[in-house]
């Protein structure tokens, strides 16, 4: 099949800012129907290449084409209401042709007010309206940067299926796994200045980068050891971290296993007396409700919700905007009282809280004054010193940033910068709201691996799916209306076991949600002979990859082995790769019988 000529292009692309060159000799070509994911890391110059896209920002060199008459639509990170009075203005603004039935069943969509003042809109009101003015423009090619910022999880699938029926040209720049899953059929990765293209869908990326990655380690083995592992830390540092440690996938599973049989077998006396004795309570509550007086009535949030959260469990809150995901975390912290029934918090708590706004961050300060307030050049993390400079690589920052003052970072930076200063301080209960806003993949992988390790007890207000299933033991869905229920597992858990009536948290029921006819029991199925032997030898198998992993790096470990034996150093090298990718296909081999088989023992 012959290509689909592009609608807007770029070629021989450069921009620079400053003395930093953001990229150089950058092709880039969306036609109609083309559904693209754009990744990179932050900083790498993915939002600049959209704005030039969009002919918002002039090439340094390089030329932009567009169709003639063809229509851009561009998705701001940070709109600009500035000249329009009212939501409807805004919307309206982005219209080719004047159609107000259009901008009235967008608003409608979208939960937006069109008589609403544009200047009075929240951070998640504002993005609503951004993307509702990109959709009423009836554009031919659809130019969309971090769209489901701030979003909540209804929003983000009603986008997601707005763009699924897009026909025209769409480019997608998200930290959001799910939503680029469900609609990138080709990736588009901007690395170092460079551009790399693949006709593989995004759900393929990693696979795909993994593969780059190890085809640049041939190339670098040459060097010497000093270079190698500085690049091993720059390019295969974040990588391995996304090699998933099987041994945290099985605690995670056996985490989410022990949530749900709690929840389900009733051990609540046992939990609570062995809690009190030894530490292990962190919040109980017992049939809590709450409400708020409004205009037209009592706006309640809360109806006889109970739950008993213990140290170590990671929940996670999911629901739409509005229906008081922030009144139930407040009360679980105790900070707000219910109208009736108890909230009970463990002993010798020690609560760090992460603030989407980032109000903890003083514009004013250096990295090094938030970092180190009270001076020295170490940060104490656990118990053990740090240089506060290696501290600073742990969450991508380069060192010679120290001096930089917080107000010259980016919304990504800030994020970081707030983490590292938050994981730095003692806690064994910590709460975050919406903390992966602004992160690219690399960071959400890198905020994962921490919280993975963190074994204090973890409350996650997220709208991010992915992020959620990797992460959490169980859910809190704040459905709106007083209807507050906890599921074991992740996002996905949720989407499974919720009641057949009910749609997604936020979402309005739909006519599959109905009830089904009875039907008869279908035979449960097992695992073939094959598969369960598979199943059965995969562990050995896992555990002599990992050993042989531990051997290889011993050996690379020692700094005179390349100007030793130059090419033991690259055999060496090219095992090692060869049995992180061995390990990891068994891994996700694994996963997948052990889906399978519990899938078909329950039955579903």
């Amino acid at each position: 099949m012959a290509p689909t000529p592009p609608i807007v292009a770029l070629k021989g692309a450069q921009i620079v800012l400053g003395a930093t060159t953001l990229f150089q000799e950058v092709d880039v070509a969306i036609g109609r129907g083309d559904k693209v994911a754009l990744v990179g890391r932050n900083g790498s110059g993915k939002s600049t290449l959209l704005k030039a896209l969009a002919g918002v920002v002039d090439l340094d060199k390089g030329e932009r084409y567009i169709q003639p008459g063809a229509r851009i639509g561009y998705l701001h990170q940070e709109p600009d209401f500035s000249g329009h009075a009212t939501v409807a203005d805004f919307v309206r603004a982005g219209q080719v042709e004047d159609a107000p039935y259009r901008v009235e069943a967008v608003l409608d969509e979208l939960s937006l007010p069109g008589d609403r003042a544009a200047g009075t809109l929240s951070g998640g009101e504002a993005r609503r309206a951004a993307i509702a003015q990109a959709l009423v423009s009836d554009p031919d090619v659809l130019l969309m940067d971090e769209p489901t910022n701030h979003l909540d999880l209804p929003t983000i699938e009603y986008l997601e299926k707005a763009l699924q029926a897009f026909r025209g040209g769409l480019l997608l720049i998200s930290h959001d796994r799910t939503f680029l899953n469900n609609l990138a059929r080709k990736t588009m990765w901007l690395d170092r200045g460079t551009m790399r293209e693949t006709e593989r869908p995004f759900a393929e990326y990693e696979a795909w980068r993994d593969e780059v990655f190890a085809a640049e380690d041939l190339a670098f083995s040459k060097l010497d050891r000093k270079i190698a592992v500085e690049m091993k830390w720059l390019r295969e540092g974040i990588s391995a971290r996304r090699t998933r440690n099987m041994g945290r996938v099985r605690a995670l599973q056996g985490l989410r296993k022990e949530r749900s049989d709690r929840n389900r077998q009733g051990q609540v006396k046992l939990a609570v007396a062995e809690a009190e004795n030894s530490g292990r309570l962190v919040i109980e509550a017992t049939n809590i409700a709450k409400s708020f007086a409004g205009p037209e009535g009592p706006r309640v949030i809360a109806r006889d919700f109970s739950t008993r959260i213990l140290r170590g469990d990671r929940v996670g809150l999911i629901g739409p905007n509005g229906a008081g995901k922030t009144t139930i975390l407040k009360m679980l912290m105790g900070e707000l009282a219910p109208d009736s029934g108890t909230i009970r918090l463990g002993t010798n708590l020690e609560t760090v809280v992460f603030d989407q706004r980032r109000a903890q961050l003083d514009p004013n300060q250096t990295i090094r004054q938030v970092l180190l307030p009270f001076g020295g050049d170490s940060v104490v993390v656990g118990g053990t010193p740090r240089h506060v400079a290696s501290y600073m690589r742990d969450f991508l920052f380069d060192p010679g940033m120290l001096e930089q003052p917080t107000r010259a970072l980016s919304g990504g930076e800030r994020n970081r910068l707030l983490l590292a200063k938050l994981f730095a301080q003692p806690s064994n209960l910590m709460v975050l709201d919406e903390p992966t806003n602004d992160l690219d993949m690399d960071t959400l992988d890198l905020l994962e691996e921490v919280l993975s390790d963190y074994p204090g007890t973890l409350l996650l207000v997220s709208h991010d799916r992915d992020f959620l299933d990797r992460l959490v033991t169980s859910t809190i869905a704040v459905e709106g209306d007083g209807v507050v229920a906890e599921y074991a597992g992740g996002y996905s858990d949720y989407l499974i076991q919720r009641p057949a009536r009910a749609a997604p948290a936020g979402v309005a029921p739909k006519a599959t949600d109905a009830p089904r006819a009875t039907e008869a029991p279908k035979a449960k199925r097992k695992l073939g002979y094959k598969e369960q032997r598979e199943l059965d030898q995969l562990p050995a198998l896992m555990d002599k990859l990992g050993e042989q992993v531990k051997k290889l790096e011993a050996k690379l470990a020692d700094a005179t082995l390349y100007a030793r034996d130059p090419a033991a150093f690259q055999k060496a090298t090219s095992d090692l790769d060869k049995t992180h990718q061995d390990l990891a296909t068994a891994e996700e081999r694994w996963l997948e019988l052990e889906a399978l088989k519990e899938e078909l023992e329950s039955g579903a």
